[in-house]
Parts: structure tokens; sequence; C-alpha cells
């Protein structure tokens, strides 16, 4: 991958380990640093008098970070204290108190369908893959938007273990299903489990990952732990959280969004500023952590690497 794109490769040895992870959350937590809610109102992430912590509490030591066009990374605050996290709540910043109690440990993500060697992974076995540093942009559907350092490896490197039949076209992805740990899953309202699908050769392109961790540590309830996609070019909902299984399909499988809104949310949803959503523009966003709105970029940045995927198609019509 072009080094442009802060692919940084990192040692297993390297990402902070679950139980350390585990132990440094809880010396927050009694320091007094509260993980719920601490963002204002307008996407704007800020502290309460309640919620900032002491100029000397001890925090994450987290380098800085930029993403290619030298755009800062949000705040390990900001990333995980801001969340579309239905699962657990359609309240962005209930999520992270809703999910703290969540259990990863053990994971397994079964991987089959139309594949010549069909396997079940534990995180172990995940976190054999080479692992790597990749700084992306995520645009929500809703017209805002973070860079956040992943920590991941790319999914083609899983599929091609598993080598994908010539009948297989697309790959259908699937949430764990615990409604008595996930709160959201209770609401009748949505189809779940949450499901996602990609185009075989979308799946496939380099940018995406299945990403383990971000700021160098293992990933965050709130964000999808322990392992989900990260697809920079696509609005965040395709990125799907707490992947369980992972199938590869001859037709396009069903999608949740899509599924009860197809108006509104497409298969491809890929980042177009062109192509509004029903009800807003998608022309542009707000940028976590700033005032001013910035325009949004075609494939959110990443036309030069993925638009050769969609050559020939109406990008107005396939949403």
């Amino acid at each position: 991958m072009d080094n442009k794109y802060k692919s940084v490769p990192v040692k297993s040895s390297e990402i902070t380990s679950y139980s350390q992870y585990l132990s440094r959350r809880d010396f927050l937590r009694t320091a007094g640093i509260v993980t719920g809610s601490a963002l204002l109102a307008a996407c704007t992430p800020g502290a309460s008098a309640a919620t900032e912590p002491a100029a000397d509490t001890a925090m994450p030591d987290l380098p800085a970070k930029q993403d290619e066009l030298g755009d800062p990374a949000n705040s390990y605050q900001d990333i995980t204290n801001y969340n579309n996290y239905y699962e657990f709540s359609t309240d962005k910043e209930a999520v992270n108190p809703y999910s703290q109690d969540f259990k990863t440990e053990p994971w397994t993500v079964e991987v089959s369908g139309l594949v010549n060697n069909p396997k079940t992974y534990g995180m172990e076995d995940l976190l054999k893959f080479p692992q790597e540093e990749r700084v992306y942009r995520l645009r929500c559907v809703e017209a805002w938007s973070m860079v956040i350092p992943w920590t991941g490896f790319t999914l083609a490197s899983l599929l091609k273990e598993v080598e994908p039949t010539s009948d297989a076209k697309f790959v259908r992805f699937e949430t764990v299903y615990r409604p008595e740990e996930m709160p959201g899953q209770k609401a009748p309202f949505y189809p779940w489990p949450y499901q996602e699908g990609l185009r075989l050769d979308e799946a496939m392109h380099d940018l995406t990952i299945l990403a383990t961790g971000l700021y160098g540590m293992p990933m965050p309830n709130p964000n999808g732990a322990p392992i989900r996609l990260v697809v920079p070019w696509k609005y965040g909902f395709k990125s799907i959280k707490s992947i369980v299984k992972i199938e590869l399909t001859a037709e396009q499988p069903s999608t949740l969004w899509n599924s009860i809104g197809s108006n509104e949310y497409g298969f491809y949803s890929n980042v177009n500023p062109e192509r509004p959503h029903p009800r807003w523009s998608q022309a542009t966003e707000r940028r976590i952590g700033e005032f001013a709105r910035r325009p949004t970029l075609m494939f959110n940045g990443y036309a030069e690497q993925v638009a050769p995927l969609y050559a020939g198609m109406d990008l107005i019509e396939n949403y």
C-alpha cells in the first residue's frame, strides 16, 4: 500500500494486551475520568465540568496522528464517546456507558459460504495476521466525520486464506446477537442481527480492513470490539461492528439499513457529495471538534484508489 495513506506495520507484541487495556480503563475510571457522555450538541465534542479531568490526571499516552491530507486524528475521547451503535443505544453519547460490560472474550469469527477452505477463527488467530496502522477518515451518512488511527489487517488477506470459489461475488457480514448485553437489540424496529455486505472486489481492495484496535490499543467496546470492518470510502454504517460471521455469496446480500429504508440507504453507500440523502444534503460535513462545515470529498477523498471499481456505473442510481 502507498505509504502516504499512513499504513504502518505494527507488531502484535506492540499492541497493548486486553488485560493491560482493561486495567488502564479501570485506573482511569478510579482516577475520576467518566467514560460516558462528554460531548456537546451539534456533533461538537467537549468536556463538561463534571467530566473534565484534572490537569495532572493520567491519560493514555497517544501520539499525534494525521491522515494523508494532513488532517489531525480525533482524540481517543472523541472517538470512543460519539458512536452510532444501535445495538446498544440510538443515543450516540449513551453507547459508551451501555457497552462497558459487553464481553469480547472469547470471540470467534466464522468464515463460510462459497469458499474452498471454510474456517472459524479465534481472535488469537486473527491477531496473527500482519497488523498495521491505517489513519482513515470516517464519514457518517448523517454528515459528520472523524479521522481515526485504526489498527488492523486487510480483509483480502483473510479471504485469500479461505479461497473464494469462482461463484463468489459478494461478502456478507453479521454482527453478534446478544440482547442480554446489547439492550438496543431488544428494540423491535430493526431486523437484528445487523447485516452488511460488499461486492467481492470491494472486499478485496487494499483499503478495506478488519480493524482490531485504534490508537495502538485493542478495539474499544463502543467502536465495535473486538473486530470490525472499515471501508473508508463508504458511509460509516457500512463498516459493521463486532463481527461474528463472514459469508461469501453469489447473490447480493440483504443489509439492515437497505432493507428498512432502501430509498435512503443504498447497497453501495459510497460517499458522494452529489447524491443527497432524501432528508439532507451530503455536499458538506462537520468534522467532530470543528464548528465550520467543510466540503465532502468524493469517495471520502479516496477516489484515486477506488473510482475504478465503479467505472461505467451511474453513482446516483447506484447509491
